[in-house]
């Protein structure tokens, strides 16, 4: 698959944080993984925040989306709360 290289910079803000990674040669989208001190228990109906340990500077004209994973939402119900999620280019949190 062509894709018109972007440079995203990414700060590590975590010990263990793991960098976004592209699964297949024509993933869509990279993956990006939880970044846990402790085990998380998720309560049904309730809803947390997952840190990734990772700041991101997405280029000006452009944004990043968090999109859950299917075999997790489609297997146990647990999904991205207001998905997709977006992350605007301006953005510089967690």
């Amino acid at each position: 698959m062509d894709r018109k290289p972007i440079t995203v910079l990414t700060t590590i803000l975590r010990e263990g944080a793991k960098l976004p990674l592209y699964g297949t040669e024509m993933s869509a989208g990279a993956d990006i993984s939880a970044c846990l001190e402790n085990d998380i228990i998720l309560e049904p109906g309730s809803y947390v925040k997952i840190p990734t340990g990772l700041s991101i500077q997405i280029p000006q004209g452009y944004e990043g989306q968090v999109r859950p994973r299917s075999g997790l939402a489609a297997k146990h119900g647990i999904t991205v709360l207001n998905s997709p999620g977006t992350i605007d280019a301006d953005y510089r949190g967690e």
